[in-house]
């Protein structure tokens, strides 16, 4: 039975109704001796807590896209064949555009929000390169299959969840495609296809989005494998002019790691909520040893370049929860790499999908101007929208030290566990 599945979540619920039931109607009925009718009573107290944890748990899990399946959550589930070692550009010497093209089986994918605007198809794909093997998911914007696009190419968001985190969520919890179908119809948001590959590669461990080898290749399975997938399958534009990258929490700082490094790959990135240095999720491989939170950081990464990538990146946060990491970055960029800051009051809530949910549809409003006019089919409406006035002008950053604007987060004491 699915964890994410109507048939468990409608299991527990009759449970939990039994659960009520049974104290109410046999707790003054028992027979038999005191220690009995003591016994018999608690295993009834313990079975009404048990289903109660387990219900509240499905819901907050089914609403925010924590855990996919059972292996996920008792941290069974391993993605990885191997984990050579790659090299630094993470392609261990391969001709990418040598390899041949792989036909992928696609099929509906299952779960909430899965079947909403025109639905999502899944895939299993098994990484060439990275040595991985999970699943990716693609939503096709509403023009693809029209007649007048048939030899369009179409721009392409890699969609990355936090830690714990499903690659659903984008569609079940955040909403993206069902928020994003009426603007892309109506020419106000660019048609991108919208790809959201596993990130939870291992089990019990954050990936970082990094390469380690002999452990994993998650750098290249985000970077290198689905985007390969991903045009050899679809009509979708060459990296890096058509592709961006976007994530909330750990996936934020995956996005703007990967843009950072990879500008060759990657055009833009969409960070909400995000940190720079590895350490703001404490369970991540990359956060492991100082030589690789170096090696992860995009901060560090960007300020060391000795040639600014051409990237544009789209970072909002609220204050400790992103919003220093994304000032650091803006104070460090240089021409041609385009920094633009969101300041989230603390008002607007927590580290939740609530927070992030009505972000979706103004990063993309920003990624269509980013990544060009020429991509989207102008409506009725006519220009492009840029999202302007749904957040307050970002505040001075005046008393935060270097040390927390170069990672939001100071030390490994202080870092908060992110959904």
């Amino acid at each position: 039975m699915s964890l994410t599945g109507t048939a468990f979540l409608y299991t527990l619920i009759a449970l939990a109704v039994v659960a009520i039931a049974l104290p109410l109607v046999l707790w003054s009925r028992m027979r038999g001796p005191r220690v009995v009718r003591a016994g018999t009573r608690m295993l009834m107290l313990l079975f009404a807590q048990g289903t109660a944890v387990a219900l509240v748990f499905t819901l907050v899990n089914n609403s925010n896209n924590l855990y996919d399946n059972w292996d996920d959550l008792l941290g069974t589930g391993n993605h990885v064949q191997q984990a050579a070692d790659l090299g630094v550009n993470g392609t261990g010497g391969i001709a990418l555009e040598r390899l041949p093209k792989v036909a992928q089986k696609f099929k509906s994918a299952h779960g909430p929000g899965m079947n909403q605007a025109g639905g999502v198809r899944v895939t299993q794909l098994k990484g060439r390169v990275s040595g991985v093997n999970a699943e990716v998911y693609v939503w096709l914007p509403p023009q693809y299959d029209e007649p007048a696009y048939r030899h369009h190419k179409f721009p392409v968001v890699e969609l990355l969840p936090g830690y714990p985190g499903s690659a659903k969520a984008w569609f079940g919890s955040l909403k993206a495609h069902e928020q994003l179908l009426p603007l892309m119809r109506d020419g106000r948001v660019a048609p991108f296809i919208l790809v959201a590959p596993r990130t939870s590669l291992l089990p019990g461990v954050d990936t970082g989005c990094a390469n380690l080898p002999g452990t994993v290749n998650a750098d290249t399975w985000l970077s290198v494998d689905v985007p390969k997938m991903v045009m050899d399958n679809f009509r979708a534009e060459p990296a890096p002019r058509g592709w961006a990258v976007a994530g909330y929490s750990a996936g934020a700082h995956c996005a703007v790691k990967l843009a950072v490094a990879h500008p060759d790959r990657y055009r833009a990135a969409v960070s909400m909520s995000g940190y720079n240095d590895p350490i703001g999720e404490r369970d991540s491989l990359a956060a492991e040893t100082p030589a690789l939170r170096a090696q992860n950081n995009p901060f560090l990464l960007l300020r060391k370049r000795a040639v600014p990538p051409r990237i544009a990146l789209y970072l909002s946060g609220q204050p400790h929860d992103g919003y220093e990491a994304a000032v650091a970055l803006e104070q460090i960029a240089k021409a041609p790499t385009a920094v633009h800051v969101v300041y989230i009051p603390k008002s607007a809530g927590g580290h939740t999908m609530a927070l992030w949910r009505p972000q979706v549809v103004p990063a993309f409003l920003w990624l269509t101007q980013e990544m060009g006019a020429g991509h989207i089919t102008r409506g009725a409406t006519g220009a492009v929208g840029d999202g302007g006035g749904t957040t307050p002008p970002a505040p001075s950053s005046d008393g935060s030290t270097r040390a927390e604007l170069a990672s939001g987060t100071a030390s490994r004491a202080g870092a908060v566990r992110r959904p």
